[in-house]
């Protein structure tokens, strides 16, 4: 349990998935469509980083601080000394933070607000870091091929459009044997809320609308990475769970971490009746014995690698000396 003002944290773990590549692609391909508005997100995350001097967004930092706590022990057990390392939509800088001065010789921030990269100090990091503003989407664009040995994301890949195409790119600006480390939201993401508003519109308008964006299943997370080409894959979730007063210190949070609904279609105003109403049956559903009420964030942590000659192979199917029912 983690305790934060007004607030309480629980995390669960759980071992997900582990998968090899299958049929990479060579390029990425222009997105077909759009879901999210980039230009809203950024817009968010400049005034989520701005409020009181970057004072309030602090305070909401508890989420992605613990994430960030969770990769980085990721990349401390892999033994080895990089050169370069991306931080890829790092906003201001909750992994790169963490980074020890020996882990490498070179930290590139890149984030789409330029408010948010620049919120926190140099003294705030034990690595010397260089920072960009920079799409996620457009990472090729700013970063050359075969660079970077470690390229790591805390949570910013739910808002991309096209995510099979970030994955390419990643992949290419990694040298051969590189390795990806990155969190995002799951698809179970704030299922309470979701649900809440949904059940509310419906009563009180007589429709839905997206107010929560869609996220993607864990189950497609594997097969994703597996296509853009990463090999060596391990997936697995962590459940995050944030204990909130009420349903509007929730919104309010969202708010100020820059996590406002940001899809292409949303409806901007959203009635005070249906407030109310989705507050109502969030208690109803889900809130706690002492009235107050959870929040869940689904985190699917994933690491793929770069294919290398130098990387162990699996053996050919019936090259094995022993049968499994005698280890058994």
């Amino acid at each position: 349990m983690f305790a934060y003002p007004k607030r309480a944290l629980r995390i669960n773990s759980r071992l997900y998935a582990s998968a090899s590549a299958l049929n990479p692609l060579t390029s990425p391909a222009p997105s077909a469509f759009r879901i999210f508005d980039r230009h809203a997100k950024l817009l968010q995350k400049n005034r989520a980083a701005a409020l009181n001097g970057g004072e309030i967004s602090r305070q909401v930092d508890y989420v992605r601080d613990e994430v960030a706590n969770r990769m980085i022990e990721r990349f401390m057990d892999i033994k080895r000394q990089f050169v370069s390392l991306l931080d890829l939509g790092s906003g201001s800088g909750h992994f790169s933070k963490l980074l020890p001065s020996t882990s490498a010789s070179k930290v590139t921030m890149l984030d789409l607000s330029d408010v948010a990269l620049h919120r926190d100090p140099p003294s705030d990091f034990e690595v010397e870091v260089i920072r960009k503003q920079v799409d996620e989407e457009r990472l090729l664009e700013t970063i050359d091929r075969n660079s970077q040995d470690v390229v790591v994301s805390c949570l910013c890949l739910h808002w991309v459009n096209d995510l099979p195409g970030v994955l390419i790119q990643i992949r290419e600006v990694l040298r051969p044997d590189g390795v990806f480390i990155a969190a995002m939201f799951g698809g179970d993401t704030l299922f309470e809320l979701r649900t809440s508003l949904q059940l509310a519109e419906l009563e009180r308008e007589g429709g839905i609308s997206p107010r929560v964006s869609p996220m993607t299943d864990t189950r497609d997370v594997s097969n994703l990475m597996g296509r853009a080409g990463f090999t060596l894959l391990t997936v697995d979730i962590d459940e995050i769970q944030v204990t909130y007063p009420t349903i509007w210190e929730l919104v309010e949070d969202l708010r100020n971490m820059g996590e406002s609904n940001a899809i292409q279609d949303r409806r901007h105003i959203i009635r005070r009746d249906t407030l109310l109403a989705a507050s109502s049956i969030y208690s109803a559903l889900h809130a706690n014995e002492d009235g107050t009420v959870p929040a869940t964030f689904e985190v699917i942590y994933m690491i793929g690698w770069k294919p290398s000659p130098d990387q162990p192979k699996p053996l050919q199917r019936g090259s094995g000396q022993k049968n499994l029912k005698d280890v058994l």
